[in-house]
């Protein structure tokens, strides 16, 4: 016996339509710009924290140097937050990854101009 066919009635998709939030270009560079000047105040005092290790680096025995200058450039990068606030930089207008990327490159640049003021050239 042949079974009826039941008739699948397509049904209408519902249209979705995309609506942008309001984006407000103005605060968008602005933070950009403060985020700007905050990297650039972090540059500036991963060199000189950087020079500093160094000296201290210099005056202590080769066997200690080293971990003493890790240690005082991953203790000034323990303590950035505090810096910022005491400098009048407003930490809650940054977001978390322009903060970890100003942590990064601190330690990066601080450990960096370290160690080559430590060699030769400079010695």
């Amino acid at each position: 016996m042949a079974k009826k066919r039941h008739l699948v009635k397509e049904q209408q998709e519902e249209e979705y339509s995309f609506t942008p939030s309001d984006f407000d270009e103005k605060e968008f560079i602005l933070k950009s710009i403060y985020s700007s000047k905050v990297l650039l105040i972090t540059i500036v005092f991963a060199v000189i924290i950087g020079v500093i290790a160094s000296f201290i680096c210099k005056a202590l025995d080769d066997t200690v140097a080293t971990a003493v200058c890790t240690v005082i450039v991953f203790a000034f990068v323990a303590v950035m937050k505090k810096f910022y606030r005491a400098l009048g930089i407003r930490v809650d207008l940054m977001d978390g990854k322009s903060l970890a990327v100003d942590y990064l490159i601190f330690l990066i640049l601080a450990l960096g101009v370290c160690i080559v003021f430590i060699n030769a050239p400079f010695d």
